[in-house]
């Protein structure tokens, strides 16, 4: 909440299963294009927000699967649970809230009196959601006895049926309209309400997302039929929300270009960036485009020329170091000669990079320091290195930014240091 001294410039909310991430995209294309967008563009002034029904489990778990972005907030467990940061610390406020009302050993207790509910996994019970499985024939009658049971015993409950087989049952209270309405009621009162707000679903508990005032909604192109219902019966001539030709993150980057809420040209769809001139260059971007075109040199996606190192020579100052990871330091330049052997040799494999959490601070003139973290997957596996580095800013340089000094840490899966081949 505090990252931001301002109002953020947009904010995304976004559920994550179908929507940011596309489990029919193994290429993960769609999200390394959104992520490419985001942390050239978004990270220094917005906020990203993840929405799911997930719990913290296979929040975590879908992390480790997918080339995902760290958010500023997530909202888990369907609305239950919201949580800032990396350590993601939790919001006491809403658990206080959600406590309004609400019994969760009678919910136990009357549900096990339905056969038809099939209990989903431990991961998934969390202190204000309790989840099943139940057929689609079922779910309906399932959902209206149950509400009148717990009615009677006193309690507030929200009972969401999505995905054609997942029922969650929370206090009425929570939701993830409700999580949204809650965090732009805390902007607010900061005085830091976003200036736009995009949500973006595809499926039935999300719905609430798009009726939150005043925001701008985008149900992605695969969004499910209880969705698109929603929409036909309740928004269907509300101009704030569209329906995307796009799949998945495909169709939020989509959105951004339709209600006109900032660039919407990923530097993955950049073919060449000799041409691509940036009337304000930022740091953020320069530091995509150098690992786009790092990923596309190994990929053999580049033509093999001594003119192209050359070129990215030029992005880097003459006496440039950059330090590895076990202290080892180098030229920049010394680095960059040795790419003409690594032109394709990451050809026709699984190779893939993107940045993480670009954030800067100009500390001169003309002198920025970034830091974010690097990540890469091939068919070794992933790994992290977190990365800070001093740009300088040369206005009569047609690059704009050139690299004075780099210096990574080799992260492991917990976050600790360890050492590691060259990186760059």
């Amino acid at each position: 909440m505090d990252r931001l001294q301002g109002s953020a410039r947009l904010m995304i909310v976004s559920d994550l299963d179908h929507t940011m991430v596309d489990h029919h995209d193994p290429e993960n294309l769609s999200l390394l294009r959104f992520n490419a967008l985001w942390e050239a563009n978004y990270r220094h002034d917005s906020l990203l927000v993840f929405s799911t029904g997930r719990s913290p489990t296979l929040y975590k778990e879908l992390r480790k699967e997918k080339p995902m972005l760290t958010p500023d907030i997530t909202i888990m467990s369907v609305g239950t649970e919201i949580t800032y940061g990396d350590s993601m610390v939790p919001d006491d406020g809403w658990v206080t809230f959600l406590n309004q009302k609400w019994d969760r050993s009678i919910v136990v207790e009357e549900t096990a009196k339905f056969p038809q509910l099939q209990f989903q996994s431990e991961t998934e019970q969390r202190q204000h959601k309790i989840s099943f499985y139940v057929e689609k024939e079922h779910a309906q009658e399932v959902m209206k006895t149950l509400s009148a049971r717990l009615e009677n015993h006193g309690l507030d409950v929200k009972i969401i049926y999505s995905g054609g087989m997942d029922l969650d049952i929370l206090p009425q209270g929570a939701g993830k309209g409700q999580a949204l309405a809650y965090l732009l009621k805390k902007f607010k009162a900061d005085g830091k309400l976003p200036i736009n707000t995009l949500v973006c679903g595809d499926s039935g508990n999300d719905a609430e997302l798009f009726s939150i005032p005043e925001v701008h909604g985008v149900m992605v192109s695969n969004a499910q039929e209880e969705l698109l219902q929603w929409h036909a019966e309740n928004a269907k001539d509300n101009p704030n929300i569209i329906h995307a030709s796009e799949r998945c993150a495909g169709g939020i980057i989509q959105a951004i270009g339709h209600f006109r809420l900032g660039t919407n040209a990923s530097p993955r769809d950049v073919v060449d960036f000799s041409r691509c001139q940036l009337e304000n260059p930022s740091p953020g971007y320069e530091v995509v485009k150098f690992y786009m075109l790092y990923e596309r040199w190994r990929r053999a996606e580049l033509a093999k020329s001594e003119q192209y190192v050359q070129n990215m020579k030029k992005l880097c100052h003459p006496t440039g170091i950059i330090v590895h990871p076990s202290g080892e330091e180098q030229l920049l330049h010394d680095c960059l000669a040795k790419l003409g052997s690594l032109n394709g040799d990451k050809q026709g494999k699984r190779f893939r990079i993107w940045v993480d959490r670009v954030l800067s601070a100009q500390i001169g003139s003309d002198i920025w320091l970034v830091k974010f973290d690097k990540w890469e997957e091939s068919d070794e596996g992933r790994q992290c290195c977190r990365t800070t580095a001093l740009l300088n800013f040369k206005a009569e340089e047609s690059n704009g930014f050139v690299w004075v000094h780099v210096h990574q840490s080799l992260l492991d899966e917990s976050g600790g240091k360890k050492a590691g081949s060259w990186l760059f």
